[in-house]
């Protein structure tokens, strides 16, 4: 589990990538109201906003990860100048994100 309230650590988010499937799912990485990081898979043909009126204690979200992309799984969660650059967006991004009731959508740096 990962909280961006209580030092995440690059493992931390490491380990939520890793324990996905890239092959299998659309993923949503996505930060409730309490600052837990989750990323979870998309049932098919899910529209991300349909999916956010689902988790009303979701605050930030990040776009989907399609699929085959790469994105997801242990090859993933190996590349660590990836997966630092989506923690240091959630870091950079939560302290906004948790002010407001709309769900913020972010985009990691480059």
């Amino acid at each position: 589990m990962m909280n961006l309230n209580d030092k995440p650590t690059i493992d931390q988010l490491a380990e939520l990538f890793a324990a996905r499937k890239d092959s299998l799912d659309d993923h949503l990485l996505w930060v409730s109201q309490s600052g837990e990081v989750r990323l979870d898979r998309l049932p098919p043909n899910t529209v991300e906003d349909e999916f956010e009126s689902h988790m009303p204690s979701m605050r930030a979200r990040f776009k989907v990860y399609r699929r085959g992309q790469g994105y997801v799984g242990k090859k993933a969660a190996a590349d660590t100048g990836f997966v630092g650059r989506v923690l240091q967006t959630l870091q950079q991004e939560w302290p906004d994100a948790c002010e407001h009731q709309a769900v913020k959508v972010i985009e990691t740096l480059n």
